[in-house]
């Protein structure tokens, strides 16, 4: 059985955290009504970089109880809005049941999950299927089932996983507002992906786990993801939250004081730090019954319906910009550099990924771009051997017909842009578009960062310059511009119609410039198209064909 460390556990909710930030807007646009408190995405993300941000105050070393401690009491004044309150509850729970474990194991995590559901219930006082815990309760049920069949505490994860996914698909047959409006519980999703991002880091995995896409591509149809735009119907207008600091505060009765004020009541903590939250249009009187059992602070009062007329401008935009007219084919290629993009988009390219040699995008990079285009058909231009597959594997994932156009490089992404034709077939358009790059050859010169050998089993020193043509170093040099020389040399540049030269980010026009005239003069027949590329490392990449 695999056994993690303090430290793996730190580190993982740290991961979880990013992931969650990462995915706030994906949350919030789940959201049945314009303004719950905010943006569900936004609160719960918040409430766990708290957590973060308390952890990472902790002395080297700190025990099980201090990091304990610190999640609680992080996540509990961190916590924005009804869902990022019930999130705190949800991690107290956790680290409450886990805390007499000796090791972290199957049997423990099954206690961790059993003892947050009674402490998440606990805070809510009319608990509603079809929401965040309805998928803490299933999760924690994933979690018993695999305590009890013995499952080693990698595999108990990936089943509370993969349940709690399960289970934000189910809360539109449970909670008939989500059904009514065609959406899943934004709460319950945050949840999910939150326990994803710390499985996935714990487990040393990259991305979201497979399941998440798995179960979008079930024979079950994924509900879709609609925004509601009408706020009428809410019965309060102010989303009141704040800490309380007191040590005669009673719970039960305070909730019964909020009760008599509004909905979505919460009072969560213990004496003598609580947090606070109700829907109200008396935040005055809220105030005030508080202040007369103790201290404020952290006081946030947010007027909702005037964040639901603001959000639902934005939203009537995204929309208008979502019902531009479908395009034919759409193109993805990736490049580093602002130059280098910008050229790209001048040739019909409509989103451009950053990313080379030394940063390659993701599947999920590439997929989201190709993803964020309203196309029929998606064409991606890796421009990067190394990038290739990652290319493939967005392709084969994507909703839409999609295909790869093997490009190397930026400048044979340029050729290949003058064998689209939009009026032709997919696979007509990767055909001609990979013929039109064929005799492409591409140089690239950069400075070498430690002792090596080249094509030719020559001698190279760090800090020497190199020429690299289509993947083989090829020039060894002490200057830019002779290097380039001697790569002009073997990519048979005497024998080319056109030079397409790039320069890189810390490569001067003035040098550009005088890098120009010099090859000129060599090659007086040859046809000199500089740009500036502002690629990173490369001062200069260039192309012959």
């Amino acid at each position: 059985m695999t056994e993690y460390s303090t430290n793996d556990i730190l580190n993982a909710i740290a991961a979880a955290s990013k992931t969650l930030t990462d995915r706030k807007d994906e949350i919030n646009r789940l959201n049945v009504f314009p303004v719950p408190d905010g943006d569900t995405g936004t609160n719960m993300s918040l409430t766990i970089e708290s957590v973060v941000s308390n952890l990472a105050q902790l002395p080297i070393g700190a025990d099980r109880a201090a990091i304990s401690r610190a999640i609680s009491t992080g996540a509990l004044m961190g916590a924005r809005g009804n869902s990022g309150v019930i999130t705190s509850q949800i991690l107290r729970g956790l680290c409450e049941g886990a805390a007499d474990a000796e090791t972290f194991d199957t049997a423990a995590l099954d206690r961790a999950f059993q003892t947050a559901v009674v402490v998440a219930f606990q805070a809510v006082r009319k608990p509603v299927e079809g929401t965040i815990l309805t998928v803490l309760k299933d999760s924690a049920a994933a979690a018993k089932r695999a305590h009890k069949k013995k499952l080693d505490l990698d595999a108990a994860l990936d089943e509370v996983v993969k349940e709690a996914y399960a289970s934000v698909q189910r809360t539109p047959e449970l909670l008939p507002v989500l059904k009514e409006n065609n959406v899943v519980d934004s709460g319950g999703f945050g949840l999910a992906i939150l326990f994803d991002g710390f499985v996935a880091a714990l487990e040393g995995k990259e991305g979201p786990l497979g399941d998440e896409l798995g179960l979008a591509r079930t024979a079950e149809p994924k509900v879709e993801i609609e925004q509601i735009n009408d706020w009428e119907g809410s019965q309060y207008r102010y989303c009141n939250e704040f800490l309380v600091d007191s040590d005669t505060l009673d719970k039960n009765d305070a909730l019964d004081f909020l009760g008599t004020m509004g909905d979505c009541e919460l009072c969560v903590g213990d004496n003598p730090h609580f947090k606070v939250h109700v829907h109200s249009d008396h935040p005055d009187q809220v105030l005030k019954y508080f202040l007369d059992r103790g201290q404020i602070s952290k006081v946030f009062i947010h007027n909702m319906q005037l964040q639901s007329e603001e959000r639902n401008e934005k939203l009537e935009q995204e929309q208008e910009a979502e019902a531009a007219e479908r395009k034919p084919f759409g193109i993805v290629a990736v490049a580093p550099g602002e130059g280098n993009a910008k050229i790209l988009k001048s040739l019909g390219v409509d989103v451009v990924v950053s990313g080379g040699q030394t940063m390659n995008p993701s599947t999920k990079d590439l997929l989201d771009a190709a993803s964020a285009i309203n196309a029929d058909n998606i064409i991606i231009m890796p421009d990067n051997s190394n990038i290739i597959m990652a290319a493939q594997s967005a392709c084969s994932l994507s909703d839409v017909p999609c295909a790869v156009v093997p490009t190397k490089s930026v400048p044979q992404a340029f050729s290949a842009m003058f064998g689209f034709n939009p009026d032709a077939t997919l696979e007509e358009n990767v055909e001609s578009m990979t013929d039109a790059f064929a005799d492409v050859k591409t140089g690239e010169v950069t400075t070498a960062i430690k002792d090596s050998k080249d094509a030719h089993d020559n001698p190279i020193k760090e800090g020497d310059v190199i020429g690299i043509a289509d993947g083989a170093i090829e020039a060894v040099g002490s200057s830019v511009e002779d290097v380039v020389m001697s790569l002009l040399e073997v990519m048979e540049a005497e024998d080319a119609d056109t030079l397409t030269l790039l320069a890189g980010a810390d490569y001067s026009d003035d040098a550009l410039g005088a890098l120009v005239s010099r090859i000129e003069d060599a090659y007086e027949d040859l046809e000199i198209d500089a740009h500036r590329g502002d690629q990173p490392l490369y001062p200069v990449v260039l192309s012959v064909e």
